[in-house]
């Protein structure tokens, strides 16, 4: 007996919709290299570390999803800071420290993924975040 609708697709034609499943972090260690050789986003001071944004942002700006304890984001969401302003922003309500510091980091993490590698750029777009923020 024939069927009277046959499936177009092959068996496994939705087996790489990634909805539901879990993703690897991306890792880039030259990035966060990169991002070390940078000024803090805060104070301008160096040496730096390469800190990671945790909150989310589901804007379409960003798509970014907040990431849980224990987790670390994807390595372009990362800014550089001193250690101290690294210990700070991690031990309180993340959002709120850099609403009041008045930087997005996001955009500015954003920003550096895309010249990543490139130092004089990278302390560009740090020292232009820097003034906005007065």
């Amino acid at each position: 007996m024939s069927h009277l609708w046959q499936n177009p697709y092959a068996d496994t034609a939705f087996s790489n919709d990634p909805s539901g499943k879990k993703f690897s972090r991306m890792e880039d260690p030259a990035h966060l290299a990169f991002i070390r050789r940078l000024p803090s986003l805060i104070s301008g001071e160096e040496p730096c570390e390469a800190c990671h944004i945790r909150f989310g942002d589901p804007r379409a700006k960003y798509r970014k999803p907040k990431t849980a304890k224990g987790r670390k984001p994807d390595d372009m969401w990362c800014v550089p800071m001193t250690a101290h302003e690294h210990r700070l922003q991690h031990a309180g309500n993340e959002q709120a420290f850099w609403s009041k510091i008045g930087i997005d980091p996001l955009e500015v993490a954003l920003a550096l993924w895309s010249i990543s590698g490139d130092v004089e750029a990278g302390r560009e777009i740090i020292a232009k975040a820097r003034r906005a923020a007065g």
